[in-house]
């Protein structure tokens, strides 16, 4: 069997048991947070609980700020594997939100250079969060059932696009101040009750498709869109992520779990790299699926349909 790694930068946000579960290396990104200025990101909890993140990022959401692993930093990680051997694939999050592929490519020709019988790939997940984790954990499910390296990438790269979200963001006044929407329609969202629904566009990056008034209502519209847009739920993982709602997300883990049986499912954290661009307030399953559409045309329409509207 051919031997080769899975390196994934920090915004995979896979915790240290999936990570051990799985055999995946994760590359750490850097945050800045008040107090402790630029650190090293991690997937837990240490230096402050979930809850007190949330807090203080809602509160001073200007004060924290991340940067992926630079190009230095990536060709060390790939030099100790490709200088024994061993094949690496390097995945990463989206290019459409970060930099991280590009200083993962730029570190591939550089330790090419050195080692140019080395076998390095870079996959640009156009994902990011549980859903680009959940991808990996795909990617090293394959390696596990024998697949050599390139094989492995190819499959991912076909597949990519079927990794889906279906979950809501219920705090929009974050992502106003982060600058993703005006503070109009955020307070106008918080105001009413409206459960924004966001799906993958076809770069990776979230895009409501669709509004529902209420939490029931959307949890049921949620698990008619999952139905309509998963293959073979039932021998699937499926991630249930969140920040800072696990509430609510436990709450959705049951119910999918009772309507679909899937192989396995688990409620999973957004840690800091993430958490820093998203907010508190997104629950959300992500799974795999049928392929989406480039312009969310048919996954508006089945929301659509799901919710009644």
């Amino acid at each position: 069997m051919e031997k080769f790694v899975i390196i994934a930068d920090a915004t995979c946000d896979l915790n240290e048991e999936f990570q051990k579960k799985y055999d995946i290396n994760v590359i750490q990104g850097h945050i800045v947070v008040p107090g402790l200025g630029e650190i090293s990101t991690s997937q837990n909890w240490e230096r402050f609980t979930r809850e007190d993140f949330f807090k203080a990022l809602k509160s001073s959401p200007e004060s924290y700020s991340t940067s992926p692993p630079n190009i230095a930093e990536y060709a060390a990680e790939f030099e100790k594997y490709v200088s024994q051997g061993i094949g690496v694939i390097a995945m990463t999050i989206s290019a459409a939100i970060s930099g991280s592929f590009g200083f993962a490519q730029s570190a591939r020709e550089s330790v090419l250079e050195k080692y140019p019988e080395a076998k390095i790939i870079c996959i640009d997940s156009r994902r990011f969060g549980p859903g680009f984790g959940l991808m990996v954990v795909h990617a090293a499910m394959l390696r596990n059932e024998g697949k050599s390296i390139q094989e492995t990438a190819d499959i991912i790269e076909e597949r990519k696009n079927t990794f889906h979200q279906a979950g809501w963001l219920d705090d929009l006044s974050f992502v106003a101040k982060k600058g993703r929407m005006t503070h109009g329609k955020a307070f106008l969202g918080t105001l009413v009750g409206i459960k924004p629904i966001g799906e993958f566009d076809y770069n990776g990056l979230t895009t409501v498709i669709g509004k529902i008034k209420g939490a029931k209502a959307a949890y049921s519209a949620l698990l008619d869109y999952i139905e309509k847009t998963s293959v073979d739920l039932k021998d699937q993982i499926v991630f249930i992520a969140h920040t800072d709602r696990y509430d609510q997300a436990e709450k959705f883990r049951v119910m999918i779990d009772e309507r679909f049986h899937p192989k396995e499912i688990y409620v999973s954290d957004v840690f800091a790299m993430n958490g820093i661009n998203v907010g508190p307030g997104l629950m959300a399953a992500y799974y795999t699926g049928k392929p989406i559409s480039k312009d969310l045309s048919e996954e508006k329409k089945i929301l659509e349909e799901a919710s009644g509207s």
